[in-house]
């Protein structure tokens, strides 16, 4: 039985993350990093097209533990032996490391993400299986209101008012839902959103 995981999310934008590995799954966390500011610096003897047109850093050679200094995380993407070398050279440096459908040297695990209109959900199945994460994002993002841009915009009106009234945590999402189902009063379920 895997140890329970605490949901986080990471503030990345401009701090330097660690891909070790060059083929086409390092790419795609590449893309992935790279959308949240992430300072990505690659290693790996040789790369995939996608990275070499990256505007990263890259260095084609082997992982030496040296190319953990000053990283906030590491994305290992290669064979389970080099997984393995970063999994534990980042262990003794205190560096949580995803290695990319390899648990057992994983410390940190990326999760199918929902990003819209201000609001991010993570779905994760602890690493054991990634198909079925993407299959519940994919479910998620179909199940979410097409105006949740008002939603969001509602519920930072709402939360100001509650901020400068004192307003106690624990009476906050009964006041939030009474506030978005007044976005609603006088339509008719066929009109919202439309």
């Amino acid at each position: 039985m895997m140890t329970e995981l605490l949901p986080l999310f990471l503030t990345l934008k401009g701090r330097r993350v660690l891909l070790v590995g060059g083929g086409p799954v390092a790419a795609a966390k590449l893309r992935q990093l790279l959308a949240v500011g992430a300072d990505v610096f690659v290693v790996a003897p040789s790369v995939d097209a996608a990275i070499e047109r990256a505007n990263v850093t890259v260095a084609r050679r082997p992982f030496e533990a040296a190319d953990l200094d000053g990283a906030w995380l590491v994305v290992a993407a290669a064979t389970p032996e080099a997984n393995r070398e970063v999994a534990t050279a980042a262990e003794a440096r205190r560096i949580f490391v995803n290695a990319v459908d390899d648990p057992p040297n994983a410390s940190a695990f990326l999760s199918g993400v929902v990003r819209r209109d201000g609001v991010t959900i993570a779905i994760s199945t602890n690493g054991d299986a990634p198909a079925l994460a993407g299959l519940l994002r994919e479910a998620l993002d179909a199940v979410l209101p097409v105006d949740l841009e008002t939603w969001m915009d509602q519920a930072r009106r709402e939360r100001f008012i509650w901020r400068r009234d004192l307003v106690p945590m624990d009476q906050r999402r009964p006041l939030l839902l009474a506030a978005l189902n007044r976005l609603y009063d006088g339509q008719t379920r066929e009109t919202v959103g439309a």
